[in-house]
């Protein structure tokens, strides 16, 4: 009777049959480089869909900066950070990122994506509590998958919401003191949402970081080199000290024009990633052209802090002709 009903029984396809013509099948196809107006299926198309904020993708100072690494150092570097794969334009990099941002020390990941999603699982392990916006991007959401922390969501820049579950984790803690000892708790949050497009109100931030004694971690992505006068970030534009933000993580695919990512802090909290962030310990290190770039990028932003009020002003316009 087993072997009628093994040979009877047919298993179902993984995934259901897709036609051919489905959308996600036909990729629009660019051809050329990827600057404000692209070729896409051989049609020229005004480019909405960019990250390159600044403009430094089609940088001349930039492209000499990559092509001269390239002829110095090769393409790749076979190798992660820990083992030969740590190259002097990586340290210059991650010095000059400390320097602009005006931290101890910041430390470099070879994937935009990989960085915050690695930072998280370093320091917030089973166990942990986690108070992040139910907004929160998918890298972030990866990251306190892998941390295995609980949990505890709080309503969209609703900062009354997020207070409440403090108190209500507060009269916890107060129940179990042993185990609140040795329980850390942390505040995820983004400068600039990506999934909402709006700015994370960080001095409430920072005053719950302090009465309820907790740690915030803040993804910069999206408003790292927009906003603030000389482009640090959210930090900068509402004027909060850095030494206020426990950990501050950005991509540098966005308006650095490169590859990769950062994070930057104090010195005791960055070097516990370089042996415990798995994208760094476990990657191959970012490629050198691709730091030397960064650096040139960064070189543009310093030494031209008019970019960002010509950014903001671009932005102004097109939100005003948005709304009608």
């Amino acid at each position: 009777e087993k072997e009628e009903l093994i040979e009877e029984w047919q298993p179902e396809p993984l995934v259901p049959p897709v036609p051919k013509d489905h959308p996600a099948l036909n990729y629009n196809i660019v051809s050329g480089p990827p600057t404000h107006v692209i070729t896409a299926n051989g049609k020229e198309c005004v480019n909405f869909a960019s990250f390159n904020f600044l403009g430094l993708l089609e940088n001349d100072k930039v492209k000499t900066a990559a092509q001269a690494s390239l002829k110095k150092y090769g393409v790749g570097t076979c190798g992660p950070r820990g083992f030969y794969g740590t190259f002097d334009v990586h340290l210059e990099l991650e010095e000059r990122l400390a320097k602009f941002m005006r931290a101890e020390e910041a430390i470099i990941y070879s994937y935009g994506f990989a960085t915050i999603a690695s930072a998280i699982p370093a320091y917030s392990k089973r166990g942990d509590i986690v108070f992040v916006d139910e907004a929160a991007c998918f890298a972030i959401q990866k990251g306190l998958q892998a941390s295995r922390s609980s949990i505890k969501l709080f309503k969209h820049n609703d900062m009354a919401d997020l207070e409440q579950l403090l108190k209500e984790q507060e009269t916890e803690d107060q129940k179990n003191p042993r185990k609140a000892r040795v329980t850390r708790r942390f505040i995820v949050v983004e400068g600039l949402y990506m999934n909402t497009g709006d700015l994370c109100p960080l001095p409430e931030l920072v005053k719950l970081k302090y009465k309820y004694k907790v740690r915030i971690f803040l993804e910069e992505s999206l408003s790292f080199g927009v906003l603030g006068e000389h482009g640090r970030g959210i930090t900068e534009h509402f004027g909060i000290n850095i030494d206020d933000i426990d950990l501050i993580s950005a991509n540098m695919e966005n308006s650095l024009a490169s590859i990769g990512g950062f994070c930057c802090g104090r010195s005791f909290i960055i070097d516990h990633q370089r042996l415990s962030g798995q994208g760094y310990c476990f990657s191959a290190s970012l490629p050198p052209l691709l730091a030397a770039a960064a650096i040139e990028a960064l070189n543009i932003m310093e030494d031209n802090p008019g970019i960002f009020q010509t950014l903001r002003a671009k932005c102004e316009r097109i939100h005003k002709a948005l709304q009608g």
